[in-house]
């Protein structure tokens, strides 16, 4: 056994998080999530555990989220269990999150102040006890950690996996009892301080710009969302954080770390999904969960319909669903003959206008509309034989690689994470993962429709031989030990030793 001491230990700094890997002790299992960063921090944690790392992790103490009662997240019901003392575990204290009863409110000044006591707390208590030789932070909510570790000459990692942030003054940071004068000449201003005192009540300090700024290295959850930044792509990053990310990138001090999807989304074992089935027997059993879909949904119940499943919100600012209530209608009616169905499994604004569309149209028996439930999704993912992701812009996505391990072939806007995932479809060449559209319109997304269903009435032997192929290389290539010595490779770099000695 090698002992723990020669390793350098990792401090994982998170708001959210879904579970702990057994071993770290009895918080294992409990859940804190939001959203996706809650499952990539999981994961990440439990993999480097796996690996033999000395990770321990520190996240704000949710007590009325730890009570074994269920309590309803964003996408899911979770059972959490209670709350014990454990040594790779380290809950911040402060009655700021004591009795949350989600992790973020909604409202931006109750947020800061969960943060801020959540910083505090690292600051003054777990950065000391745990004594880490690295700091991985992620988001807004831990973006005055990097200047904290920089004054304590801790290389500190800083995560990317949304762009929203938050500002406040250092007058506002002082009264939640940090002593930003430590460190305040680390931190990112909205304008250009002179010093201290002229700065403390009226210059806002940016909290995901301070996280880029004063880290020794930082990650986006994609390669090409990173270059797509940096090269001024999306015109919602605002120019501080684009400069920031830029300045790190130029430095090679900046990387993309795709995440992965959750080992349970696997078909083979996946609880969820009627008929188990893997990469030799696929035909068959998506076939039998097709039809236990359709009966389900009341679609039209045949196994050789060509069955498309949309995974994701209804949001037409990201996920580009717009683009798919332009031509559903028209590809449900161009393909009838070829059995097209769609299964919605998703919440948002935008699904009233899919509701709409089947209501006038009168093809309930093509086009199922669902909200979320987590057990209908994985259904779906078993039984479609194509997914859409039209993303008009993507850090990273995790569904499209599901997709992939299921044997449902993402059809994708060819934009961040899905860029740096999925390929397009070579039959003749052996390669490729799905189907790729370049122009973010509803023609593009037709267009990569078309190729899909082209794909679709190819001979039935060469088409399974592809979706085997398909199946195992997602199997080999998503999954989080990928992930987690990616990671591994940053922290190396950063402290230029080797991590598991």
């Amino acid at each position: 056994m090698i002992d723990a001491k020669q390793k350098p230990r990792i401090l994982i700094v998170t708001p959210e998080v879904t579970y702990l890997p057994e071993g770290m002790g009895n918080l294992s299992n409990y859940s804190a999530k939001a959203g996706g960063l809650a499952d990539v921090s999981a994961a990440l944690i439990s993999a480097l555990f796996d690996l033999g790392c000395d990770v321990h992790v520190a996240l704000p103490d949710y007590r009325n989220l730890f009570d074994d009662a269920p309590v309803v997240f964003s996408r899911e019901l979770v059972r959490i269990r209670q709350r014990l003392n454990n040594e790779r575990i380290h809950l911040a204290e402060d009655r700021a999150f004591y009795y949350l009863n989600t992790v973020y409110s909604g409202y931006s000044d109750q947020d800061l102040k969960v943060s801020l006591a959540f910083q505090r707390e690292l600051l003054y208590n777990i950065i000391p006890r745990v004594d880490p030789d690295i700091i991985h932070c992620n988001d807004w909510m831990t973006g005055l950690v990097p200047a904290m570790a920089k004054q304590f000459q801790i290389p500190c990692l800083f995560t990317i996996h949304n762009i929203h942030t938050v500002t406040a003054t250092m007058a506002e940071i002082e009264d939640r009892g940090i002593d930003v004068p430590l460190f305040w000449n680390y931190l990112y201003f909205r304008n250009t301080p002179h010093n201290y005192e002229e700065s403390r009540a009226w210059n806002p300090v940016d909290f995901l710009v301070s996280g880029v700024f004063a880290s020794h290295y930082v990650n986006t959850v994609s390669p090409a969302f990173l270059e797509e930044i940096v090269n001024g792509r999306h015109p919602f990053v605002k120019e501080p954080l684009r400069q920031e990310l830029a300045n790190k990138w130029h430095a090679d001090c900046a990387d993309g770390v795709l995440n992965a999807p959750e080992p349970e989304f696997n078909p083979a074992v996946d609880e969820k999904v009627k008929f188990n089935y893997g990469p030799k027997n696929h035909r068959q059993k998506k076939a039998e969960n097709k039809y236990v879909l359709q009966k389900t949904l009341g679609l039209e119940e045949d196994e050789n319909a060509v069955l498309f499943f949309w995974p994701s919100r209804l949001d037409p600012v990201q996920k580009g669903c717009q683009l798919l209530a332009g031509i559903l209608y028209s590809i449900v009616a161009e393909y009838w003959q070829d059995l097209l169905q769609v299964v919605f499994v998703a919440n948002g604004r935008f699904q009233v206008h899919f509701t709409d569309i089947v209501r006038i149209h009168g093809i309930e028996n093509r086009v199922a509309v669902c909200d979320f439930v987590e057990e209908l999704s994985h259904q779906a993912f078993a039984a479609s034989d194509f997914l859409f992701m039209p993303s008009s812009f993507e850090p990273c996505g995790l569904p499209q690689m599901v997709g992939c391990i299921y044997g449902s072939l993402p059809i994708v806007h060819d934009t961040g994470g899905l860029h740096d995932t999925i390929h397009q479809m070579d039959v003749e060449n052996n390669t490729g993962n799905g189907f790729l559209f370049n122009v973010h319109d509803a023609g593009g997304l037709k267009w990569a429709v078309d190729r899909a269903m082209d794909f679709y009435r190819l001979d039935a032997d060469a088409k399974e031989e592809q979706i085997r192929r398909v199946m195992i290389e997602g199997v080999l290539t998503f999954n989080h030990t990928e992930c987690a010595e990616k990671y591994i490779q940053l922290y190396e770099k950063m402290l230029k030793r080797p991590f598991l000695v």
